[in-house]
């Protein structure tokens, strides 16, 4: 079994997010082998299909390839993700802040359900939802099955677009 740790400098060379066509495309630990990340070496970057002060770190694997993968997004307050869809099963877990997600193809405030530190939610692929960080930043931990992918319900809100 092989034993792998991440230090910043090693984490930052394998985690360099290059970024095309809107899918995420950085390595993080492989998920065939025994590993850790410290909180203080996870890195940020931006991710294109996210509006711009949203970021994305990834932890596990490569979510451009087939296979499984880790991912966390951080969110600043006010920001929103306008409705989309993921081709992929995902496994929200709240990490900080409380992350309000709803379910549909139009925003709708109505419809949030927020969950707070802790809370797990999952989501099978193809379903349309949206995301606002309306009482403050979150950070969620995402779980899937790669390649990740976004799809917005309306062109007009894809922030790769504009």
């Amino acid at each position: 079994m092989k034993t792998t740790t991440r230090r910043p400098g090693i984490w930052m060379g394998l985690a360099a997010a290059v970024l095309a066509a809107g899918a995420a495309h950085a390595a993080g630990i492989s998920p065939h082998a025994t590993g850790s990340i410290l909180r203080e070496d996870i890195r940020w970057s931006s991710f294109p299909a996210f509006p711009k002060r949203a970021q994305l770190a990834v932890l596990v694997g490569d979510p451009a390839a087939a296979g499984p993968y880790v991912v966390r997004v951080s969110v600043p307050a006010g920001v929103k993700l306008m409705p989309h869809v993921h081709p992929e099963d995902r496994i929200y877990t709240v990490i900080e802040g409380v992350f309000y997600i709803g379910i549909g193809d139009e925003f709708n405030p109505q419809r949030l359900v927020a969950y707070p530190p802790g809370s797990v939610v999952v989501l099978p692929g193809g379903t349309p939802h949206f995301h606002w960080a309306r009482s403050g930043g979150y950070v969620t931990q995402v779980s899937g099955t790669g390649p990740l992918g976004v799809q917005y319900v309306h062109a007009e809100d894809d922030p790769r677009h504009k």
